[in-house]
């Protein structure tokens, strides 16, 4: 088993371990800078598809949190670089915010409702009942189906909100097809994370809160999985599941170096 001072590169899931409810949690701050002074390759993850790596590095500023924007790695960027292994310079009709919609024209791809090679579901804060309709029919006649996430919802401030997964089992009851989902738990997601920083998974750990995403896809993509108390998941929670992360930390705080790291002369 990795040892954590055996650990070259980190991932690290967003919501419930850097940030909560756009307010830093403890030691998160101080977490970023140690890796970016150390010259540690790290990635911050999100299953969310609506922003763009540079929306969410500037809202992570006003949380107090200086994150390049190339160093975010979102499901919209997991779906876009899937499928460009797949089908490179494919169509896709998709259903998703300006963090899906740009990630896929980065990748190559077009977007069309005229047969499209594929039909991308994401993250929306405005879902449409004729655009929902389309990817049916699209489905129907053949089209290939992609979530971005398998999230059934999301927080807000008034409480849930439907999410990704929501509207795809809405488009799965009606054309008996599945889609195939990039993000959480699926371990591609690290995968291709991994790949982006040039990280392997023997020396890489991955941080989370939830056991049901962050630490099973962790465990399959077989890194060193570290839980933290500071999201969804609590003690009681862990027993629920057949397996177990390899560390548990009550937050982000307790992997800040207690002194700073000099270089030797």
């Amino acid at each position: 088993m990795t040892r954590r001072d055996e650990i070259e590169c980190w991932l690290t899931d967003m919501d419930g371990v850097l940030v909560h409810e756009n307010q830093a949690l403890p030691g998160a701050s101080e977490l970023i800078q140690q890796w970016r002074d150390q010259g540690t390759p790290f990635l911050v993850l999100t299953n969310n598809s609506i922003f763009t790596p540079r929306d969410l590095a500037a809202r992570l500023r006003t949380s107090g949190l200086d994150v390049p924007e190339e160093s975010i790695w979102t499901s919209a960027l997991a779906t876009a670089d899937f499928l460009k292994s797949q089908m490179p310079g494919g169509s896709a009709y998709v259903i998703g915010e300006a963090g899906l919609t740009t990630a896929l024209h980065e990748a190559g791809f077009i977007m069309t409702d005229t047969n499209p090679d594929y039909v991308v579901v994401g993250e929306t804060r405005s879902y449409s009942f004729d655009a929902i309709t389309k990817a049916i029919r699209l489905i129907g006649k053949g089209a290939r189906f992609i979530s971005t996430n398998p999230d059934a919802t999301g927080p807000s401030a008034e409480g849930p909100l439907p999410a990704t997964g929501a509207v795809t089992a809405m488009i799965t009851k009606a054309t008996g097809r599945d889609p195939y989902v990039v993000g959480k738990p699926n371990p591609m997601m690290f995968r291709s994370a991994m790949n982006r920083i040039g990280a392997h998974s023997e020396n890489t750990a991955m941080i989370g809160d939830r056991m049901d995403t962050d630490v099973v896809a962790g465990i399959e993509a077989g890194l060193h999985t570290i839980l933290v108390l500071t999201g969804i998941s609590d003690r009681s929670e862990i027993e629920r599941y057949p397996f177990r992360p390899d560390e548990v930390l009550t937050g982000v705080n307790e992997l800040v170096a207690r002194e700073p790291i000099e270089s030797e002369l």
